[in-house]
């Protein structure tokens, strides 16, 4: 059995907007090569620990440590170069409209590498190549499919080789068969090339399906009330917020 390592590490972590805490003293690992899902009903502070563990949103008090460094800690360089281990591939796909597919996925490599042309064409078609869109390399984003537009930001997210991707709700605007297919296509990702995956999902096929390990929080908690893999919190009897949620119940009181 291969030793688990920690690629990330949330230590007491604290975020909000204003000094107005969302969620409170988080902690947490992620470890390599696995799906990690976080879960939990609106406002419950998914989007921020999103926001603080990719960098964006710096934390009321805690850390974010990315293989071993603070990333909250870090500015400059010296941040960028931490960051340069993480891909993101948000909600709405955020692809520039007035770029093919291929130019969208040549962007950060021609922004942070100085690889020759020929050398980033080949790792743009690699990218097409693994999420199965060598056929729309010179569509315009709108010309896309829900779908396509999805993958076409997981190989952007993917350009660098970070070794951690993040996904901020995936399945959202998908039918079940096309979001079928990008859960077996991160799945796939994860076993062949050791990507780890965290993912913010509300959607419990895939949960199901392609976590690892979950953890969710809770609006009013603040914090996590429940972490585990899907098996377990589906069984938890002890938190009617988890035993809902998976289960797909509501409990006396609620509506």
């Amino acid at each position: 059995m291969k030793p688990v390592e920690t690629i990330i590490q949330i230590e007491n972590l604290s975020a909000g907007y204003n000094n107005i805490r969302i969620i409170e003293n988080i902690n947490f690992e992620v470890f390599k090569g696995e799906v990690f899902v976080i879960i939990g009903g609106s406002g419950c502070g998914k989007s921020t620990l999103l926001k603080n563990m990719i960098g964006l949103l710096p934390p009321i008090s805690g850390n974010v440590m990315i293989l071993g460094e603070s990333l909250s800690k870090a500015f400059g360089k010296e941040k960028n170069r931490i960051l340069r281990n993480i891909g993101v591939a948000f909600q709405s796909g955020a692809l520039f409209g007035s770029m093919t597919v291929m130019e969208n996925i040549k962007l950060p490599l021609k922004e942070f590498t100085s690889l020759p042309e020929s050398v980033i064409n080949d790792i743009v078609w690699l990218k097409l190549n693994l999420v199965g869109l060598t056929k729309a390399a010179f569509l315009m984003p709108g010309e896309l499919s829900g779908g396509m537009k999805k993958r076409a930001a997981l190989a952007r997210a993917m350009a660098l080789d970070p070794s951690i991707i993040f996904l901020d709700e995936p399945s959202a605007g998908l039918d079940p068969v096309t979001s079928a297919g990008l859960d077996h296509l991160v799945m796939e990702l994860a076993a062949s090339h050791g990507i780890t995956f965290v993912i913010v999902t509300h959607e419990l096929s895939s949960i199901n399906l392609i976590s690892d390990r979950i953890i969710m929080l809770e609006k009013d908690a603040k914090t996590i009330i429940a972490m585990g893999t899907p098996e377990q919190l589906k069984n938890d009897l002890t938190n009617p917020h988890v035993f809902n949620f998976f289960n797909r119940t509501i409990h006396k009181g609620e509506k």
